[in-house]
């Protein structure tokens, strides 16, 4: 059996930037095991795969060791996959997931993807979480991750946690985010080692819970931001109540297919 396969920069117009995803589109689901499989194989933060449905299409995304429930930048890459591959032709792609209705837009160069809103509500810094960082966050939150806010984007930078210390917490990950001192409203990573992703590139689904948070911080609907790992992403977010919309761009990597 041959099946395609893509591999898509997410959150950049360049490729070797941004968040690289892979992309499989199918006709029906393979075993569980198989895609996982192949996640593994591809060794990429996200594997998606996707099949056509009465609204539009079925997603899925696994990392290398495990299924996740939402997944931004492999969603962002799916829908390049869609738009500017194989043909799609109208400007909106509508995606069931775990996560429930994820809707894409396609304006001009841009992607726009609807997403639920995940608003962090504080929280005491977990004892593992405060042994992985050797600068003292200013607030911990908790929502579907872990949100850490330092005081500026130095320290977000200069940032160099205890993997083992992060593999060990209840959730999947941590996103650690400061005020933005430029033409940024805040800077962000993301570490997910529990999952196989030690840091992820640019976190799509993290933007899910930033974004409520900054929003509220600066009084924003509308924010830019940049998540500052060693490859780099630009994000556009709009805060709508219960809904989150991140946009960006992507770039084609490779394409090619998988013998199995």
């Amino acid at each position: 059996m041959e099946l395609d396969i893509f591999q898509i920069d997410a959150f950049t117009q360049n490729i070797f930037s941004g968040n690289p995803a892979a992309v499989c589109p199918l006709e029906n689901w393979l075993e569980d095991d198989i895609m996982q499989s192949i996640a593994l194989e591809n060794n990429l933060s996200e594997t998606a795969f996707f099949i056509p449905n009465d609204n539009g299409y079925h997603i899925r995304w696994f990392t290398p060791v495990t299924e996740v429930d939402l997944c931004g930048h492999a969603t962002l890459a799916s829908a390049f996959v869609l738009f500017n591959i194989l043909g799609y032709a109208k400007n909106k792609i509508h995606f069931d997931s775990k996560s429930g209705p994820l809707v894409i837009h396609h304006e001009n160069d841009r992607m726009i993807m609807d997403f639920p809103s995940q608003p962090p509500v504080p929280c005491d810094i977990p004892l593992q979480l405060e042994k992985a960082f050797h600068i003292k966050p200013v607030e911990c939150l908790i929502s579907e991750d872990y949100l850490v806010i330092f005081k500026n984007e130095q320290e977000v930078l200069e940032l160099n946690p205890d993997m083992d210390c992060l593999k060990k917490l209840n959730l999947r990950g941590v996103s650690v985010t400061a005020k933005g001192s430029g033409e940024y409203d805040f800077i962000n990573r993301f570490f997910a080692p529990k999952y196989g992703v030690p840091e992820d590139p640019v976190t799509g689904s993290a933007f899910t819970q930033l974004v409520p948070y900054w929003s509220k911080k600066l009084g924003k609907k509308t924010l830019k931001a940049r998540q500052v790992s060693s490859r780099g992403g630009d994000v556009q977010c709009c805060f709508k109540s219960d809904r989150v919309k991140i946009s960006g761009q992507a770039a084609l990597y490779l394409k090619g297919k998988i013998h199995i």
